[in-house]
């Protein structure tokens, strides 16, 4: 029978607890990959193009320094681009976090109706926006559409919703409140399930109805995917592009003109001109960060 030295039992010790603690490191470096090539290499890239004069083609980019970030700053467009963002996620954010809110609660428990209503809601969620964004061209068409045909038998007259300054914008978020307030019932309703049963058969023997059951038990123990929820909501709405860009593409008179549509339009019709365009895509990300941080600070304290 072979016997092993101390030396050896030692060195053997040694290279089987290296293999060890680098195996996990070996699992995360395909996923270190892909975060350096699609998150970190496409940031610093970006930061990069924001600091040249160019177009899409590359052909003619010349270095500017900041220059492009200081005609940011006297550009009224692009302020009135980030009003117009602001404003569209202060409304849109809130209706459909409280439509989903209401609608969990009714819809939390698994009986078969309640079932088909969750699947029927977060239909327009996994649509496209485009098909979305033609169905409702044609739904609020001031000539064949059937909400203006609605509107001109209740005695309104022609009403242009797509083409109407101040009325256009409430439009556009009604109609992206409908298309994704059923991913905010979802993720509610999942959090509702798992609030123990127990909590709520304690409460009714102290006397508590459904609504103090709700605000006391059900509010509080879904908290974590509300704040988690919001913060995501409130991302997807800074960077709104798609929809707006098929029903109103910024108009009338950029009143529904969001900043992402902005830099759409300067990156690729107003002059061809890329390195603007990335700049104003580095403040956007800026104020997601800043929003980002503030939301999450908000939700530390909130839980603790």
């Amino acid at each position: 029978m072979k016997t092993y030295s101390q030396k050896e039992i030692s060195k053997n010790s040694f290279r089987l607890l290296n293999k060890t603690k680098m195996a996990p490191y070996v699992f995360i470096l395909p996923a270190f990959i892909l975060l350096i090539m699609f998150n970190i290499y496409p940031l610093i890239s970006s930061f990069y193009i924001s600091t040249l004069d160019m177009k899409v083609s590359f052909d003619t980019a010349k270095f500017v320094g900041l220059d492009n970030f200081k005609a940011i700053l006297s550009d009224a467009r692009f302020f009135n681009s980030l009003k117009v963002t602001l404003l569209f996620t202060a409304i849109e954010v809130p209706a459909q976090m409280i439509i989903g809110l209401i609608m969990s609660a009714i819809l939390k428990e698994n009986t078969f109706w309640n079932k088909v209503f969750r699947s029927i809601y977060f239909i327009p969620v996994v649509c496209s926006s485009t098909a979305i964004g033609i169905m409702f061209q044609i739904i609020l068409h001031s000539n064949i559409g059937i909400v203006s045909y609605w509107l001109k038998l209740l005695g309104f007259g022609k009403v242009n919703l797509l083409n109407t300054p101040g009325l256009t914008l409430i439009v556009v978020v009604l109609v992206s409140v409908w298309r994704s307030f059923g991913i905010s019932t979802v993720i509610l309703i999942s959090a509702m399930q798992n609030v123990p049963v127990s909590y709520y058969e304690a409460s009714e023997l102290d006397g508590a109805g459904k609504i103090r059951q709700f605000f006391s038990i059900t509010l509080p123990n879904i908290m974590p995917s509300f704040w988690f929820l919001l913060m995501t909501r409130v991302i997807g709405s800074l960077q709104v592009f798609d929809l707006i860009f098929m029903l109103t593409d910024g108009g009338p008179n950029h009143t529904t003109e969001t900043l992402v549509t902005y830099v759409y339009e300067r990156a690729f019709d107003m002059g061809n001109r890329m390195g603007y365009a990335t700049a104003m895509s580095e403040f956007l990300f800026l104020i997601i960060m800043v929003i980002t941080i503030i939301q999450y600070i908000i939700m530390v304290k909130t839980e603790n």
